[in-house]
């Protein structure tokens, strides 16, 4: 038994995933930068000149909400369908557009699937063009194309068709050196007709008798087979038929692209010397000769750029701008993006909805001696608590921690246990020796340097989202990064489905 999972489905999947951002019950997504410590052959895994490749593992999820820094909410602006990106250049051979391209039917690139191959373009004006016939995959030969024509128009020696114009903020937002983004112009789409005819493939044969010919296409659609249907007007020369072209008189054109066809034949002894199909004409005797209509895409040539040109890729693009009001540090690395679906705010079932989360742990000090380095160990007495420093913020004596699921990072040396941070009791760095002793105070609000404020209760305040909520969909791990004070990072994940 043989099965294959098909671009449709492969395209139904993005489109659910768009949808997600924006629909009525629309899921809640965040990119999280974490990760401040180092990945280490005894923690884990890799290093940091070398990262660990993510496990989906049960186990990797909870680990990564331990080193989780803060969040950020991905909206619906935030996102763009997206195609593997291929720039225009002159004297390149380009794919064009077929409806059977399969592995006994390559592309001139030699690709199995039309969605696998490239037979579209982007130029420098961020126009993209659908190549409706490559010259018989000879390469493109002229200036680049400038036209937003509805219709098909040559070029290069090529027929391309306008599909759509990138803008300038999506171009800043989504274009990367692999991945363009992909739209449909509603211009493009209003002209489209289902089942149009608007590309053939043309095997020149010989002996043919020269002159002009015109075939109706027979098959399924409107007025199939009469002068009210599809018409091809074929010109033979030399005893060949002339390729397809768009110049009447010198190349074999498309007289009357139809509509409703899913199927269409041309039959080279059924033709006609006037286009009204009144008078039967005689061809010749040629050999080898064929006229292969292509079939358009369901709807017609431009109806959805997202789907004929195969976009079954989603981009997500977030900045983190400095410390994005507090929620995220610029004192520290990171190693890990990723992306969380529907998490909760801390404490609750309510699924977040605030532009912004921090994921550390926050403790303030009544009194504090020494300075506490980044990624340093602290220990608490009579607790025994252990974390990693993530940032100290001197001015309003905050220490910003993590405990992870590690030794010597959040659970105890020989008997691997857990235990928060908690009391007054004195919280100690191990390499500074700087030491801090926790606020008693209730409940204390403290304005932080960027505006934002953090509540603490008895000294301490917790992660803003609940850890180990909602489900985490994407993990990346990567050499480190340091963030710093003016700093924003542009990231951009790109999901193929």
């Amino acid at each position: 038994m043989t099965a294959i999972i098909t671009e449709k489905f492969r395209q139904h999947n993005a489109n659910q995933f768009h949808e997600s951002f924006s629909e009525s019950a629309a899921s809640t997504y965040y990119l999280f930068l974490g990760k401040p410590m180092p990945f280490t052959t005894g923690t884990s895994g890799g290093t940091d000149t070398a990262p660990p490749t993510p496990a989906d593992a049960i186990s990797n999820e909870f680990y990564l909400w331990d080193s989780m820094l803060g969040a950020k909410k991905i909206t619906s602006s935030d996102i763009s369908f997206a195609l593997p990106r291929v720039n225009w250049a002159n004297s390149t051979v380009f794919d064009m557009y077929d409806d059977r391209v399969s592995s006994s039917n390559t592309t001139a690139s030699g690709a199995s699937s039309i969605y696998g191959s490239r037979f579209y373009f982007m130029t420098s004006n961020k126009d993209v063009y659908k190549v409706l016939d490559n010259n018989a995959g000879a390469a493109f030969s002229g200036s680049e194309p400038t036209s937003t024509s509805t219709s098909p128009f040559a070029s290069g020696g090529y027929i391309i068709k306008y599909m759509y114009t990138i803008t300038a903020s999506e171009a800043v937002k989504f274009i990367t050196t692999d991945y363009i983004p992909v739209s449909t112009d509603t211009t493009v789409s209003a002209a489209a007709v289902d089942g149009k005819i608007e590309s053939i493939k043309v095997t020149a044969g010989s002996g043919y008798t020269n002159g002009t010919y015109y075939a109706p296409v027979f098959g399924d659609g409107t007025s199939q087979g009469t002068s009210s249907g599809a018409i091809i007007r074929i010109t033979v020369s030399g005893g060949s038929i002339a390729s397809f072209g768009l110049t009447a008189g010198t190349d074999t054109t498309i007289h009357a692209g139809g509509a409703a066809y899913t199927f269409g034949k041309v039959s080279l002894t059924n033709v006609f010397s006037d286009a009204a199909l009144t008078s039967s004409a005689n061809i010749g005797s040629g050999s080898g000769g064929d006229v292969r209509i292509i079939i358009s895409p369901k709807d017609g040539h431009g109806k959805d750029a997202v789907e004929e040109l195969g976009g079954h890729f989603v981009i997500a693009n977030t900045t983190i701008t400095q410390a994005e009001g507090d929620d995220f540090t610029v004192q520290n690395d990171f190693r890990q993006v990723g992306i969380v679906v529907d998490p909760t705010n801390y404490g609750t079932t309510t699924v977040a909805s605030a532009t912004t989360a921090r994921q550390t742990n926050v403790v303030k000090f009544s009194s504090a001696t020494g300075t506490f380095d980044v990624d340093e160990q602290i220990t608490q007495a009579t607790t025994g608590a252990v974390g990693r420093v993530v940032e100290w913020d001197a001015t309003r004596k905050l220490l910003y921690y993590q405990q992870e699921r590690f030794s010597t990072y959040g659970t105890a040396t020989t008997t691997q246990s857990f235990t928060a941070f908690s009391g007054t009791n004195a919280i100690t760095g191990a390499t500074t020796n700087a030491v801090g002793t926790p606020s008693s105070t209730g409940s204390e609000t403290v304005t932080l340097a960027n505006g934002n404020t953090v509540t603490l209760t008895s000294g301490y305040a917790n992660p803003e989202l609940q850890p180990d909520s909602g489900n985490i969909v994407y993990i990346e791990n990567r050499k480190p990064i340091q963030r710093v004070s003016d700093q924003t990072e542009d990231v951009k994940i790109i999901i193929e489905f």
